[in-house]
């Protein structure tokens, strides 16, 4: 019996990105009562995302001074209706010298427990852990969050994901506007973040 001989040409594999995107995180935060922000934000016809409970944990790198460079990096725990799940992110330096803008880096892990390990064991140490009850709102294509952090007490952050940093201004100016419609203070923005607080003893 003859063998038929087919001669294939095979394509190669390329993924639409061999690169993993960019995105940047358009955010701004003030102190805030989140009875009055909540009743606001309903009014303006905000939707209800739901509640989460974080627990993050930062780490010191063993080739450089995150704190110098302005960059981050951590094991997020999320807990909500008694799932937990878990992602690494890593935030660089913030851009811009009016909001809290970075370029940001995420994914979701299996085992947090197991990340951490992993890390530790490269020489990253935890430098501390930022706990939080998130209440998040949908408005305007914004993710609005009524935060309540332990040992900081309540703040509101509206944020945003853009590709590409030449949509950083529009999208900082249109949260911009955000804030003061529910009736809060641009001018009074915290660029810290709740791991720079926490470290430097803000009180609540």
């Amino acid at each position: 019996m003859a063998l038929r001989q087919e001669r294939r040409r095979v394509e190669p594999f390329l993924p639409d990105r061999l690169f993993p995107l960019v995105m940047y995180e358009v955010e701004l935060k003030v102190r805030a009562d989140h009875g009055r922000a909540r009743e606001a934000l309903l009014s303006a016809g905000a939707d209800p995302l739901g509640t989460v409970r974080q627990v993050d944990t930062y780490y010191d790198a063993p080739h450089r001074d995150f704190a110098t460079t302005d960059e981050a990096f951590r094991v997020r725990r999320e807990h909500v209706h008694g799932e937990t799940t878990a992602k690494i992110t890593y935030k660089g330096p913030k851009i811009d010298a009016t909001s809290k803008t970075r370029e940001e880096h995420e994914t979701t892990v299996a085992d947090g427990e197991t990340a951490d390990a992993i890390f530790r064991g490269l020489g990253f140490e935890p430098a501390a852990t930022v706990e939080k009850e998130r209440h998040r709102y949908a408005l305007r294509g914004y993710t609005v969050t009524l935060d309540d952090v332990t040992g900081l007490g309540e703040f509101l952050e509206v944020e945003t994901d853009v590709e590409t940093e030449d949509d950083v201004e529009t999208a900082r100016d249109d949260a911009t506007a955000l804030l003061s419609d529910l009736g809060l203070d641009p001018d009074a923005g915290i660029r810290t973040s709740y791991l720079g607080l926490l470290l430097n003893d803000e009180p609540e």
